[in-house]
């Protein structure tokens, strides 16, 4: 059986100062560098090595995973965060409330310029899937963000079983998930940075 390490980019300066951040970017902080460098440790203090590494195209992102492997990766489009169009760059504090059947934006970010939360998930899908079915690739590494990976998992698990098995899915929280037959199955989440 396969496995996927889907992970999360490290702090950068948006999510210190609380703005939107989905196709835009921003640097990491002094934070994510080290959040990201303890990740690395992790995984070389428990023997995971990985097949094949690949990251959003987005700066935090491949930042993040150099910190974590000096191992060669792919950059993949599909793995990008929400886009959320001409809040990009706001304050969180203009996000809409929840859509509280899905617990998520629905689809108010595309009479904006963004993608729905369903358009998000399923690139997010068919790109995973797509990775996870190529040779040669039992153990993966991706990383991308915070919105991208949310929906991703709620693809696979309900809001109440997220609310009960995922804890704090902060910046570098790792989602491990294993992958047979077209489908994926969450392990476990795992929090470097808190244990």
């Amino acid at each position: 059986m396969k496995e996927l390490y889907l992970m999360r980019h490290g702090q950068t300066l948006f999510n210190q100062l609380h703005r939107i951040q989905g196709a835009s970017d921003s640097p990491l902080t002094k934070q994510g560098i080290a959040d990201a460098q303890a990740v690395g440790d992790y995984f070389k203090q428990n023997k995971i090595i990985f097949d094949h590494a690949y990251s959003s195209t987005q700066e935090r992102a491949c930042d993040t995973l150099e910190k974590i492997t000096s191992q060669p990766y792919q950059r993949v489009k599909g793995l990008k965060e929400w886009n959320f169009g001409v809040f990009e760059g706001q304050s969180e504090q203009l996000n809409p409330h929840d859509d509280s059947s899905r617990h998520s934006y629905g689809d108010f970010f595309l009479q904006f310029g963004g993608e729905s939360d369903l358009q998000v998930q399923e690139r997010m899908n068919q790109t995973l899937t797509a990775i996870m079915e190529q040779p040669n690739h039992q153990r993966v590494l991706a990383v991308s963000h915070g919105g991208a990976c949310f929906m991703f998992l709620q693809k696979w698990l309900s809001y109440a079983e997220i609310k009960e098995r995922v804890n704090n899915f902060h910046n570098c929280c790792i989602l491990k998930f294993t992958y047979e037959h077209g489908k994926f199955t969450f392990v476990e989440s795992i929090n470097v940075n808190e244990q």
